[in-house]
């Protein structure tokens, strides 16, 4: 037990390390291109360290005091892999969620994914893509509006999405990550002058409604005030209805976007940030997110 813990506790470390340093709060991602901090910089990052330090504290006394309570076993199967793999008894389940613009979405599902999951920048999942349209051009693409009208994912119809791939027992918590993404007062998307179908709210599963985790994500809607309609394949827009339409990822896949689109900043948020931004390189590298056949950078 002792060895486990010791083990469990160096492990939780590291990835209390690497979350700290990839804080995606906007206000520290901004400071991170400051290349002279100030003094009231350093001192502000010297409390925010110490505060760091004493978070660690209390989450060891928190341990310390759960621990006694659990056995090797369970701590050492409770300590998380650099991976993106789901324990034994759980299922890695792909699907997708869309609700306007995918720049803004990405980013919100990958600080759940960190957040809920405990994923860190080589394990994340979430990609901007499209979804809920009945085809594709003769090579199999699916792109972005472009001079060339290659494949348009709009004449196509499809909506902006983000996919991912998370424990079928998270499908719940990230379909309440979902419906917060919602405007709370107008129960519409944030950006509502993005007009048309490309930009509807929708959901995808395997199996659609029929998938064993459907009435977890019922329950997220009917708590935001959203009913969900059984998509059919080149749905129209959604502004205004409050209405998600879900449907069976087997028959409605997803479609990753170009490489331009992934990690980008949104018009609804301060920027993100170049740590942000550079994660598109390093998903390249692990082969995460690979070039579409589509008009993009690479």
């Amino acid at each position: 037990v002792t060895l486990a813990f010791g083990l469990l506790l160096l492990m939780m470390q590291e990835r209390s390390g690497e979350a700290y340093q990839l804080s995606s709060g906007k206000n520290k991602i901004k400071n991170h291109h400051d290349s002279v901090p100030s003094l009231s910089q350093t001192n502000r990052r010297d409390d925010e360290t110490n505060a760091y330090q004493r978070q660690i504290a209390m989450s060891r006394r928190s341990l310390l005091r759960s621990a006694a309570v659990l056995s090797a076993g369970t701590l050492l199967g409770n300590a998380a892999p650099r991976t993106a793999i789901a324990a034994d008894d759980d299922v890695l389940t792909p699907l997708y969620f869309g609700v306007g613009c995918f720049w803004h979405i990405q980013h919100e599902f990958i600080e759940g994914e960190k957040t809920i999951l405990g994923r860190d920048p080589h394990q994340f999942t979430a990609a901007a893509g499209y979804a809920g349209g009945k085809s594709t051009d003769k090579e199999g693409r699916v792109c972005y509006h472009n001079f060339q009208s290659i494949a348009d994912y709009g004449k196509l119809g499809h909506g902006e999405v983000v996919g991912m791939t998370i424990p079928q027992s998270k499908i719940g918590d990230f379909s309440e990550l979902y419906f917060s993404l919602f405007n709370p007062k107008t129960k519409d998307r944030v950006d509502p002058m993005d007009r048309g179908g490309e930009y509807r709210s929708l959901i995808g599963l395997p199996g659609g409604m029929k998938h064993t985790s459907y009435p977890l994500v019922e329950a997220a809607a009917e708590k935001a005030g959203f009913k969900l309609v059984e998509g059919k394949g080149n749905d129209g827009d959604t502004l205004g209805k409050q209405i998600v339409y879900v449907y069976d990822s087997q028959k409605f896949p997803f479609y990753q976007a170009e490489v331009y689109h992934q990690y980008h900043n949104d018009f609804q948020s301060p920027p993100y940030g170049k740590e942000y931004n550079q994660l598109v390189n390093l998903a390249l590298e692990d082969g995460r997110i690979k070039g579409t056949g589509c008009p993009d950078r690479i």
